[in-house]
């Protein structure tokens, strides 16, 4: 059982004092089977007051309010956190389409899971499905086929795309982080009606060669029938095991995102943001990721609020 100890900084520099800086964060591990938190502790710029609560996915979300003039907001959180999830997952292959519906129907939570974005290039969904099809196939290898294509097919690039980058961009040039293969196989997964949803958190196994260890990494869930919600990581092409930590689900990166909100005034943002994994034998990976953010300046009115949100990678 796997102990890992999470240092997560996220820091916001602003170039002229903002103000009024309301945020919700989601940087709480789940308690759920298979992880639990052993310590936490959670320190923000100010010690603003922090509200909790549950929101529509059950992830455990904090809101607060930073409304004094500030020209740096830091959020630094650290995490000890046991995984008793096993080190190889079973995974049910002979799951079948039809016990899936069966499964699904008049699930309306399940059902929500299931309907896939409106997109122009639904077209290369299909194409990608007819690639990876085969006659009889369950639900399990067909989750495994279109994870591994992503994998073989798209190429794992920082700092080309954005958080409002889009899944028909994805389909076009083919390339992204973490946060972008997760929409695309959301996406292709969703096409069949296979329940599928998002998931943010930490990988662990850098020591494996394992991508996404920088900022919070990004995989998704399907639904596999006579097994449930299993997790799978196209940026790796792997099951998920005892070495993901799990911060949060939902449809998508919106309803996931670790840290978003909004600032008062005309100020000129960036971002980094600092992980550090531990391990029980003393060792630990570090990472230190500069986030792309506004790059002009602009003339805003005093009262207008922005935007300030970070990318999975």
């Amino acid at each position: 059982m796997p102990i890992f100890k999470i240092h997560h900084i996220t820091k916001y520099e602003y170039d002229r004092p903002v103000k009024e800086s309301a945020n919700e964060i989601r940087i709480f591990p789940l308690e759920i089977p298979g992880q639990e938190t052993l310590q936490q502790q959670l320190q923000i710029t100010g010690q603003p007051p922090v509200e909790l609560f549950l929101d529509y996915w059950g992830n455990k979300t904090g809101t607060f309010n930073l409304l004094a003039a500030h020209k740096e907001m830091v959020i630094e959180n650290k995490v000890v956190v046991r995984t008793t999830s096993p080190a190889q997952v079973e995974i049910n292959y002979l799951s079948e389409f039809n016990e899936l519906e069966k499964e699904v129907i008049g699930n309306l939570h399940m059902l929500e899971l299931a309907r896939h974005d409106s997109i122009e290039n639904q077209h290369l969904i299909l194409q990608i499905l007819n690639d990876i099809s085969a006659p009889g196939q369950s639900v399990a290898h067909t989750i495994q086929k279109s994870c591994a294509y992503i994998f073989e097919n798209f190429d794992y690039i920082k700092g080309i795309t954005s958080i409002e980058t889009t899944v028909d961009e994805l389909l076009d040039h083919r390339a992204g982080v973490c946060q972008d293969f997760a929409h695309v196989l959301l996406q292709i997964l969703r096409t069949l009606k296979i329940p599928s949803r998002y998931v943010s958190g930490y990988i662990c196994p850098n020591k494996n060669g394992m991508r996404g260890e920088g900022a919070t990494h990004a995989w998704i869930e399907a639904w596999i029938p006579g097994q449930g919600w299993a997790g799978i990581d196209p940026t790796n092409n792997v099951w998920v095991t005892n070495t993901h930590v799990k911060l949060a689900v939902g449809k998508n990166f919106y309803d996931c995102s670790p840290v978003k909100g909004t600032f008062k005034g005309p100020a000129i943002q960036n971002l980094s943001v600092f992980v550090s994994v531990g391990y029980e034998d003393g060792r630990s990976f570090e990472e230190m990721n500069k986030v792309k953010l506004q790059t002009e300046k602009v003339s805003l009115p005093e009262t207008t609020f922005q935007p300030q949100q970070q990318q999975q990678q």
